[in-house]
């Protein structure tokens, strides 16, 4: 905008400097008034004279010049005077002005209202020159097929993914060889996956390895307020891509627009509902669209309405999931050749820290080690650096400035002592990485469990470890210090581990009483119409019952963490000891700790 505004303020001194060229009374001559004209020509100064009308221009015997005009309509004694003085006179015939001179001068000004007018009137109207006349148009952004760099190399932790979508590619490159089979190829992929684990990504390296045109848009650029804007803003996109085709339709967060008909309010004059209906005709309706190839990509596929998931519109579905521990392997190395890193940075064990973590998270893993390492002014970013972004981003900040009492962090320390000895006794639980008594986000004190792999399915004798492990804390500062002076610290803790214990005996049949039955709410019901409806489909009685079961999993492993406890009551208080002398102890430490190699002054409280 500033550009453009700069090159009106140009044209606009430009058209000044004219119209003040084609100004007649403009001259830098000198004026002179009549009576001072008289005095020169009665002292005999004046050598020439041109007369024009009123004007005259006068030029002296010493080379001055200047202008004066007679007062009056007319002098007729002066032609007698200057003749008398022997003054050449000079007569010119009056010059009108031409037509194309007067016009501008006269409409220049309004000539110049207008234009600002037109100027100000386009920025307002939209931004790249979407204005009102252009509502109906189609907002996709089209890239050529030099313009992505993107290719499946910038891609990693989604092999299946990748594998399926490879044959988009190799048929826009080679669709004789699919044809003279009789095969076709998919309308529409659909990718399926949580935020952040590349789904856009994805599309972009398709693009790129097909070097086709590539249209991008999102959902909600479809609907407007005006109904009818968004239907017309998916038949130009298609219109465009036809003549282009083969190419590619991306369509970013469909489900903005892809919603189910008919579960809320609103009804067939709904301009949502119009735009999915002119989509799914566009798609697979009379008139085929040989050559264009839809991808949509959505988190919620759940919401989406069943004709736009239909074979012959999104035939296939994609899912983009999160990566597993070597597809986070592949994922950091990718993100580590943009920065420097130590030799000793070792990407597996990262990606053995960060379960559940996607392709953007890890992105912003090595982003933050980055940042850390530049605040030292390293030259490479170190182990040291990944540990603590890893540590601020699963676990927040550390707030050092927090004033906690000796007391407090006394009590922290045997908090995350107890979840740490338990953690260490039960079966099948996940090694730990470290202790802190830092405080860190909403937390005082975080015990952190590595595990060795991805966890696809969990026994129920790791979520009874979990459970335990989870009341290890509460438990460590009930036998310090009594039941009177337990804190509120391990409410997070109570909540997990009830979930876990409710889930085994509703979800996960793991109730020998109960059985392997349902008998979770159902509680994914998004729509109006829908939960309105919904009722409880289990009996007063059978609630009970399941309240009776997770208690008796909830006593049977707080039991089992307070005799583990009880019995190692030496190595919590030297872990403790460790913990208020280091604030951060690591699983060597902790190693020995457990085997009773750490020494300490104080071995009991």
């Amino acid at each position: 905008m500033a550009k453009n505004l700069i090159l009106w303020i140009v044209i606009a001194i430009v058209l000044m400097s004219l119209f003040q060229s084609f100004n007649p009374n403009e001259s830098i001559v000198q004026k002179i008034d009549y009576s001072t004209f008289m005095n020169d020509l009665t002292n005999d100064r004046i050598k020439e004279v041109k007369i024009f009308e009123r004007e005259i221009d006068v030029k002296k015997k010493d080379n001055g010049r200047y202008l004066t005009y007679i007062p009056l309509k007319e002098d007729p004694k002066l032609l007698d005077t200057l003749l008398e003085r022997h003054v050449t006179i000079i007569g010119e015939p009056p010059q009108g002005q031409s037509i194309l001179a007067t016009l501008f001068i006269s409409w220049f000004p309004m000539f110049l209202l207008i234009g600002v007018w037109i100027f100000f009137m386009r920025q307002i109207q939209g931004i790249g020159g979407k204005g009102a006349m252009s509502f109906g148009k189609s907002k996709a952004k089209m890239l050529s097929k030099n313009e992505i760099k993107t290719t499946f190399d910038d891609v990693a932790g989604c092999d299946e993914a990748k594998e399926e979508v490879k044959e988009l590619v190799e048929y826009l490159r080679e669709p004789d060889r699919f044809k003279k089979l009789g095969g076709k190829i998919p309308k529409g992929i659909l990718m399926i996956g949580p935020p952040g684990t590349g789904k856009t990504l994805l599309a972009k390296a398709i693009a790129g390895e097909a070097r086709v045109p590539f249209f991008t848009i999102s959902g909600s650029d479809f609907v407007e307020m005006f109904v009818g804007v968004g239907a017309s803003r998916v038949r130009d996109m298609f219109e465009q891509a036809k003549k282009t085709s083969p190419c590619i339709i991306f369509i970013d967060e469909i489900d903005a627009v892809g919603r189910q008909r008919g579960t809320g309010l609103g009804g067939g004059h709904d301009e949502r509902e119009q735009t999915l209906n002119q989509m799914l005709v566009e798609m697979d309706g009379f008139e085929g669209n040989e050559g264009i190839i839809v991808i949509a990509a959505t988190n919620r596929p759940d919401v989406l309405d069943p004709a736009l998931l239909r074979p012959g519109r999104f035939d296939r579905q994609v899912v983009v999931g999160l990566p597993d521990v070597r597809g986070r392997e592949q994922i950091l190395k990718i993100h580590m050749k943009k920065i420097p890193i130590d030799s000793k940075v070792d990407a597996s064990i990262l990606a053995r820290g960060t379960p559940g973590f996607s392709g953007a998270d890890l992105s912003n893993l090595v982003n933050e080690a980055a940042i850390f390492a530049a605040r030292t002014n390293q030259s490479v970013v170190r182990m040291e650096d990944f540990e603590k972004a890893k540590d601020k981003i699963m676990m927040g900040s550390e707030h050092r400035s927090m004033v906690m009492t000796e007391e407090q962090r006394e009590l922290t320390a045997y908090h995350e002592a107890g979840h740490a000895i338990v953690g260490k006794i039960v079966p099948e639980q996940d090694p730990i990485h470290k202790i802190t008594i830092i405080p860190r986000g909403r937390s005082l004190g975080t015990t952190f469990f590595l595990p060795k792999g991805d966890q696809i399915s969990i026994s129920k004798q790791k979520l009874e470890s979990q459970i335990s492990t989870l009341y290890g804390g509460r438990l460590a500062e009930e036998i310090i210090y009594g039941s009177q002076k337990v804190s509120t610290g391990s409410s997070n803790d109570i909540k997990t581990a009830t979930n876990l214990a409710r889930n085994m005996v509703t979800q996960w049949g793991f109730s020998e009483k109960l059985g392997p039955l349902l008998y979770a709410e159902e509680e994914d019901e998004i729509f109006l119409g829908r939960s309105v409806l919904k009722s409880n489909h289990i009996s007063e009685k059978t609630a009970r019952s399941v309240d009776k079961e997770v208690k008796e999993i909830i006593d049977r492993n707080y039991e089992r963490a307070r005799n583990i406890l009880k019995d190692r009551i030496e190595i919590l208080h030297s872990m403790k000891n460790a913990l208020m002398k280091y604030e951060t102890i690591n699983a060597e430490q902790i190693e020995d700790i457990m085997n009773q190699k750490f020494e300490s002054s104080e071995n009991k409280k």
